[in-house]
C-alpha cells in the first residue's frame, strides 16, 4: 500500500500536535494537569461565541451555507475588504494547504525560512513540489535571503508573522521593502496566525498591502485570540482572482454550522479580545521574568508563546515537566533540540510551569 502513495507523501512524517491532557492523565494517573504546549486561548470560549455555538446545534442535521455569506459579510466590514475576496478554511492551516494544492505541484517550489511554521514543508512536499529553506536570520526570517532564494519555477513564498514557533516579527519597512522584490507571478502567503497579539507599533498588517500586491494571501484564524480552536475556523483574504481559484479546490462545506456561528459572535465580543490580549501580555511579562530569574534565556515573542532555550536537550526536561503535571511543547522537529515552546497560560498555569522548572533546576535536570 505504501508504494501506491505519491512520492511526496511516501517521505512525509504525520504532524505531531502537543500532548492532550487527557492522555498524560491516563499515562501517568495525574489529576492535575496544566497544558501550556499548542497556542490555545486560556480563557475558554467566549461566552457568546458559546452559546452561539450550541444554539447552532439545532441546525446540526442541515448542511452548512457553502458561501459563508453571513461571516464574509461581518469580516469584510470589519476588515475592510471586500466579500469576494474571502477564503474560509477549516482552521487557517486548511487554507494553507488550498494554497499548496491550486498553485504548487511537481516541477515547482516553495520558498519558506528555516525555523518556520511545519505545516509549510508538509503542504509542500504532500503536492510533490520542491522545498527550498532559507537559512534564518536570528531565529527568525531572512527576507534577503528569501528574496534571492526565489528561482523560476517558484511559485509561493510562506512567511508566518509573528513567526510560529520563535515568536519574533518582521516589520513593516522589512516587509514592504521584501514584497518589492518578489515578481509578481509568485504567491506570497503571509500568516498571521497571531496578529491580534503582536501589539507592537511597527508591525504590518497584511492586508494594508493587498491593494498594491494582488499577488498576496493574508490567512488568519479564529483558534488563538478568538478561542475557537476546537471548532476549526480560518480565512484567507486574497485578490478576487486568488480567492476564485482557491474556493475551486475548497471543499464545499469545510466549515460547520456551529464553528460559523461562534465565529459570528465572537466577532461582537470586542471584551473577550481585549482581555485576551491583556492575560498574554501579563502572562508573558511573567513567565519572561521567571525565566530571567532561572538563568535561562529564550527568544523575545510577540505571540501568545515563547521559545525558552535551555542548556541541554529539551527532551528529557519536556519528560520531567510532564511527570509535574506541566505539558509544554519540544521542537526537535524545527531543528531546536535545545528549546521548549511554552504557551502563555493564566497566571496560576505560568506560575505551575515556572515552579517545576525551578525544582528540575535544583535537581540537576537543566544542567
Amino acid at each position: 500500500m505504501f508504494a501506491l502513495a505519491n512520492v511526496g507523501v511516501q517521505g512525509l512524517h504525520p504532524y505531531q500536535p502537543g500532548k492532550p491532557i487527557e492522555e498524560l492523565q491516563r499515562e501517568l494517573g495525574l489529576t492535575s494537569v496544566v497544558k501550556l504546549a499548542s497556542n490555545e486561548n486560556p480563557l475558554g470560549p467566549s461566552p457568546l461565541a458559546m452559546a452561539a455555538a450550541q444554539a447552532a446545534l439545532k441546525q446540526s442535521h442541515l448542511y452548512p451555507d457553502a458561501s459563508g455569506f453571513d461571516l464574509k459579510k461581518k469580516l469584510a466590514l470589519k476588515l475592510g475588504v471586500s466579500e469576494n475576496q474571502f477564503t474560509l478554511g477549516n482552521g487557517s492551516n486548511d487554507v494553507l494547504d488550498l494554497i499548496a494544492r491550486t498553485f504548487l505541484s511537481a516541477g515547482s517550489s516553495a520558498v519558506f525560512s528555516q525555523y518556520a511554521f511545519i505545516v509549510y514543508p508538509i503542504a509542500v512536499q504532500a503536492v510533490g513540489a520542491r522545498a527550498i529553506v532559507t537559512p534564518a536570520k536570528n531565529w527568525g526570517h531572512d527576507l534577503d535571503a528569501m528574496a534571492a532564494a526565489i528561482e523560476p519555477d517558484t511559485k509561493v513564498v510562506f512567511i508566518a508573522n509573528p513567526n510560529n514557533p520563535t515568536g519574533n516579527y518582521l516589520d513593516r519597512a522589512s516587509l514592504s521593502a521584501f514584497l518589492a522584490k518578489v515578481p509578481e507571478h509568485v504567491i506570497v502567503v503571509l500568516d498571521e496566525a497571531y496578529i491580534e497579539f503582536a501589539g507592537v507599533e511597527d508591525f504590518p498588517d497584511g492586508l494594508t498591502f493587498l491593494s498594491k500586491y494582488p499577488n498576496i494571501i493574508v490567512t488568519r484564524t479564529f483558534s488563538k485570540a478568538y478561542g475557537l480552536a476546537g471548532l476549526r475556523i480560518g480565512y484567507g483574504v486574497s485578490s478576487p482572482q486568488i480567492a476564485d481559484l482557491l474556493n475551486r479546490v475548497r471543499a464545499p462545506f469545510n466549515v460547520s454550522i456551529p464553528a460559523m456561528s461562534a465565529a459570528l459572535a465572537v466577532l461582537d465580543d470586542d471584551d473577550y479580545l481585549i482581555r485576551s490580549q491583556q492575560v498574554n501580555s501579563a502572562g508573558m511579562q511573567q513567565l519572561c521574568a521567571g525565566f530571567e530569574a532561572l538563568g535561562l534565556s529564550y527568544i523575545p515573542s510577540v505571540g501568545n508563546f515563547v521559545a525558552l532555550e535551555l542548556p541541554c536537550d529539551a527532551m528529557p526536561v519536556y519528560q520531567a515537566l510532564l511527570k509535574e503535571g506541566v505539558i509544554v511543547r519540544p521542537v526537535g522537529v524545527y531543528q531546536m533540540p535545545k528549546h521548549l515552546r511554552i504557551s502563555i497560560g493564566l497566571e496560576h498555569e505560568n506560575t505551575r510551569c515556572l515552579n517545576a522548572l525551578q525544582k528540575l533546576k535544583s535537581e540537576g535536570v537543566l544542567d
